[in-house]
């Protein structure tokens, strides 16, 4: 990671008042989809001030008697469908449906993601190190133009509200409060992963577009239950998985590798008569149920390393590289090459903190 004093971001903040979490006063506030349902469905919300039924009409939305294009009701937590959260709650009607968004600070946010994706009992240099990585790619989501910045499930960071929240996941939330990776002064996309198989991809591996601080690297201290793994192939999984990207099966040859990415991971692939390449081939690997695409195959039979996409942080090898002896700041620096530790200015002025000893 590029040495010297970090990047700063400053970022316009919106005040919202909550209750007892690590948001400041002043804070940004994240929109995350909760929920969508169709118009005329009911929505029971538990508030601190009791029960609000809500449902949405051609209009806006119905609650309370009253109809209105969009409703925003107050913190300082509230409970849907039986999981509680910080924070407000906006419901408006568009495209057809009821959408339900919370109105969450960061901080707040990543004390509900990081139980979701890091598990409690890794190392505490490794959680802060995920806390930053997810806060990061919080921040680059931002969008005022859309209806909300990020989605609650695995196609965004997985959201588990207020019940899933740790103390040990609330400390490395603390310990690097409002730190984020930037790249020419801008919050980078910040992926992650289970476990690289001991090679990181390269990001248009996967997502098609190159980025200079998602290249493919050794990853040696990655040990997980996954690192290895054996699966047997049923070729109805891959003619399913071939018919979900528009293929139709030709025949009923096994898989065969035809050529590799730089990190060794399928980059072409031809199975059932039919090849495909490029990032569409590992999707075609995940899809049959493949943890990996660092994968061989002897017919149906698959042997491969690792779990996930592979690009960005491995969360088993930054579990390993802690146990090594090595702290946040230099795993992040391993799997983020040339990004610096910036401070996230919420709001106020701060002074310049020097991202590396």
């Amino acid at each position: 990671m590029a040495r010297g004093i970090g990047l700063f971001l400053l970022v316009l903040a919106t005040t919202l008042t909550l209750g007892p979490g690590l948001g400041q006063t002043k804070d940004l506030v994240l929109r995350v989809l909760l929920k969508e349902v169709p118009l005329g469905q009911e929505v029971r919300l538990l508030l601190p001030t009791g029960e609000v039924r809500v449902r949405g009409t051609g209009e806006g939305v119905w609650a309370e008697g009253r109809v209105q294009p969009a409703w925003d009701l107050p913190g300082p937590y509230f409970a849907l469908d039986g999981r509680s959260y910080r924070g407000g709650v906006r419901l408006f009607s568009q495209g057809g449906k009821l959408w339900v968004v919370n109105l969450v600070l960061l901080e707040d946010y990543l004390l509900g993601v990081l139980p979701a994706e890091m598990p409690e009992g890794f190392p505490l240099e490794a959680l802060k190190a995920q806390a930053v990585v997810a806060r990061t790619f919080a921040v680059n989501r931002l969008n005022p133009k859309a209806p909300y910045d990020l989605c609650a499930t695995e196609l965004c960071q997985v959201y588990l509200g207020l019940a899933a929240e740790t103390a040990r996941h609330k400390e490395a939330v603390a310990a690097t409060w409002g730190q984020v990776l930037s790249y020419s002064g801008q919050a980078i996309s910040a992926l992650y992963h289970a476990d690289s198989g001991g090679m990181t991809a390269g990001s248009e591996e996967v997502f098609q577009k190159p980025l200079p601080y998602l290249r493919p690297r050794p990853d040696p201290y990655a040990r997980g239950p996954k690192s290895e793994w054996r699966l047997v192939l049923a070729p109805e999984a891959a003619a399913k998985a071939l018919k979900a990207l528009g293929r139709t099966p030709k025949g009923q040859e096994p898989p065969e590798v035809l050529e590799r990415s730089p990190s060794g991971r399928v980059w072409r692939l031809r199975v059932m008569g039919v090849e495909v390449q490029g990032p569409e081939a590992q999707r075609l690997v995940r899809l049959m149920g493949l943890p990996s695409a660092l994968v061989e195959f002897k017919g149906w039979q698959a042997e491969g390393r690792g779990a996930g996409h592979g690009v960005g942080l491995s969360q088993w090898g930054a579990k390993g590289m802690v146990e090594a002896g090595f702290g946040y700041r230099e795993v992040l620096g391993h799997y983020f090459p040339g990004t610096f530790l910036s401070d996230l200015l919420l709001g106020k002025a701060q002074g310049a903190w020097a991202g590396w000893p």
